[in-house]
């Protein structure tokens, strides 16, 4: 094997799916178990007028994306999924995950009046 750009990548990209699940797991566990709703629905930084509504929904995003990215951990090590599989489940967990988080927050805030920015 040659080391080259495209392998630092790959390991950039493998390694990185440790913390990303140990995260989204962590976060799953708190909405669930703790029912700490703290970093629920936010939009520039500011939860929802009632973020308990939505704390299902996103306990559910990342319980899933973060159980994918484990289930492609363990093939990776296993060697049971090449390159392109598993690197295609994770950037598409990965993206999807960020799509739904945007979309639960932007929903939980609507109807809202915006405020502005300071600066």
């Amino acid at each position: 094997m040659v080391f080259d750009i495209s392998v630092a990548l790959t390991w950039i990209l493998f390694l990185a799916l440790f913390p990303i699940a140990f995260f989204w797991l962590r976060r799953a566990y708190r909405i669930f178990f703790r029912r700490d709703f703290s970093e629920v629905a936010l939009k520039r930084g500011e939860p929802p007028p009632n973020p308990a509504r939505f704390a299902p929904w996103t306990g559910v995003v990342n319980l899933l994306a973060g159980g994918i990215v484990v289930f492609v951990i363990g093939n990776v090590l296993a060697a049971s999924m090449d390159y392109q599989t598993w690197s295609a489940i994770a950037g598409i967990t990965i993206w999807m995950k960020f799509i739904a988080d945007f979309i639960i927050g932007r929903h939980a805030h609507a109807g809202q009046p915006k405020t502005p920015r300071a600066g």
